[in-house]
């Protein structure tokens, strides 16, 4: 395991922080070979047993024993160096973004830089009474994008050092018997992580990887790698299902139903699997999953720990584990207008599929479903601020559609650890009024498509109404789409002026073309995830 070089001017100008990246996933892909020769070794020490007794037996099969657990707590040794490469390649990308930005104003400003990075005027192009300043503007803009990629280099450099040096002294050390009681508050959780030694929280990674992957207040890093490690186990437990139902004769509606979803499921957490190793830029971090109903699934795109403006978007309606590459493609889309609009910022976006969205029109006309998100989305919002590293990050919460009443209800009961709040495609919020989100009303924006259905949207109440007394389901329909053009199923439209707060506009896409590369509404969710 080598650490990075040094970064100057010329080698900054030429590095590649794609193939760190690949160097990192090449790491990451140890971690499934270890724990298939792991496997390979229970398997060997179970047939043993069958045909072999006595001391020598039982010697060779703790011998096996012993190397099984060794090979498994390589495993997150492994995920961390892919985290730590990943992580370093996003830097040289920011810094290489201020290069390119201080190299350009040198060449508009008539100021030459050399292959060591020395910056001069010249004389040709540059006035004499305006040398000093330009030449000092273009110094400290070439000097930014040198200490970032210092600080990066240094940063990676010492955590891999670390990793080796844990190599020599071992990798686990069991911690004290404390845990934090279930649904605790993150900020408890944080103090209990940092009292741990590295080798203390690599033990409960690799043997408790299902208190540690769900636990809000523990590090993106650490979350990742448990998560990772019971991958193979939550899709075992979807085959499982899928073949208990399979083999289900006859089959009635809800047999084939739940037969369907459950291959939903499957191919949906293939597709996630193979974002989860691939080499693309940003890394995802595995932060939740639960292949359970529908499946919940809670994944960053970028370490949020690490940036300086972090995204979590709640999807809405038929939102699941079937298409959550799908979600969490609209989230990397954000993420990609917001790296254009300013290169060199620090991202990461996240898809927050904590909850059991609706999947019925008739489900998502009620606010239940919502309600019982509330806190748990609170906590995972408290849960980034405890854990980020330096200053705290800008935290921007998107809602779209269902998703929106989820935003809007958890900061209305509970609270939200957020800078900013967006509401894209919304029935409405669960309030009146912005001010009654706990956030500035200059804080909370809203967009909805001129031609988004949503807008034929009404109150709950007046839909129900209106169906006793409609006199026919034609009547009933043409009930529904009447009413106040501000009044939606769950409160005034937020994209409205009467709810005071602010807008962005978007073209006509529908409702779920916010994402759309030509919308601006896509320029705007950018923007304000950068605060801009």
């Amino acid at each position: 395991m080598s650490a990075p070089e040094p970064a100057g001017y010329a080698r900054l100008s030429m590095v590649d922080p794609a193939a760190w990246r690949a160097t990192g996933s090449a790491w990451a892909s140890l971690a499934g070979v270890a724990e298939r020769r792991a496997g390979e070794l229970v398997d060997g020490s179970a047939a043993l047993r069958t045909g072999w007794s006595g001391s020598a037996a039982e010697s060779a099969g703790a011998r096996l024993t012993g190397l099984r657990d060794e090979l498994v707590a390589l495993v997150p040794a492994a995920i961390e160096t892919d985290q730590v490469l990943a992580e370093f390649a996003t830097r040289l990308v920011a810094a290489r973004a201020r290069l390119t930005a201080a190299v350009t104003l040198a060449a508009a400003s008539g100021v030459l830089i050399d292959r060591r990075g020395r910056v001069r005027p010249d004389p040709a192009r540059l006035p004499s009474d305006r040398t000093g300043a330009t030449v000092a503007q273009v110094t400290t803009a070439l000097r930014e994008a040198l200490d970032l990629a210092a600080t990066a280099d240094g940063e990676a450099t010492t955590r891999l050092a670390r990793l080796t040096e844990a190599a020599g002294s071992g990798w686990t050390a069991r911690p004290p018997s404390y845990r934090p009681p279930p649904n605790a508050e993150p900020a408890l959780v944080r103090r209990w992580w940092a009292g741990l030694t590295p080798a203390e929280r690599r033990w409960l990674v690799v043997h408790e990887p299902e208190l540690t992957g769900r636990l809000d207040g523990v590090p993106a890093d650490a979350r990742d790698q448990a998560n990772r490690l019971l991958l193979a186990a939550r899709r075992a437990a979807l085959v499982e299902r899928w073949e208990q139902l399979l083999a289900r004769v006859p089959r009635g509606p809800l047999e084939v139903a739940g037969l369907r979803s459950a291959e939903a499921a499957l191919s949906g957490l293939d597709a996630l699997v193979a974002r989860l190793e691939s080499a693309q830029q940003p890394r995802a971090y595995l932060l939740g999953l639960d292949v359970g109903g529908e499946g919940r699934a809670v994944v960053a795109l970028g370490n949020p720990d690490r940036a300086r403006d972090v995204l979590t978007y709640v999807p809405g309606m038929t939102a699941g584990l079937d298409d959550a590459t799908g979600e969490l493609g609209r989230a990397a889309r954000v993420l990609a207008r917001g790296a254009e609009l300013a290169p060199a910022a620090q991202t990461s976006a996240v898809l927050w599929l904590g909850y059991d969205a609706p999947d019925f029109l008739h489900e998502a006309a009620w606010d239940g479903q919502a309600r019982a998100a509330g806190e748990a989305l609170h906590r995972f919002q408290e849960g980034l601020r405890a854990t980020h590293d330096g200053p705290p990050a800008r935290q921007t919460v998107l809602g779209h559609s269902y998703g929106s009443l989820v935003v809007g209800t958890a900061a209305r009961d509970h609270g939200l650890a957020a800078d900013a709040l967006v509401f894209v495609g919304s029935p409405g919020v669960g309030v009146t009024h912005a001010a009654d989100l706990g956030l500035p009303p200059g804080q909370v924006w809203a967009s909805t498509a001129p031609d988004d259905v949503i807008r034929l949207t009404r109150p709950p109440d007046e839909l129900a109404r209106r169906a006793v007394l409609g006199a026919s389901p034609v009547g009933t329909i043409a009930g529904w789409l009447a009413g106040p053009s501000d009044e939606l199923w769950f409160g005034h439209d937020p994209a409205e002026p009467g709810f005071g707060g602010r807008t962005f506009p978007s073209g006509r896409y529908g409702h779920t073309g916010y994402w759309h590369p030509d919308n601006p509404a896509l320029d705007g969710m950018a923007r304000v995830m950068l605060g801009r």
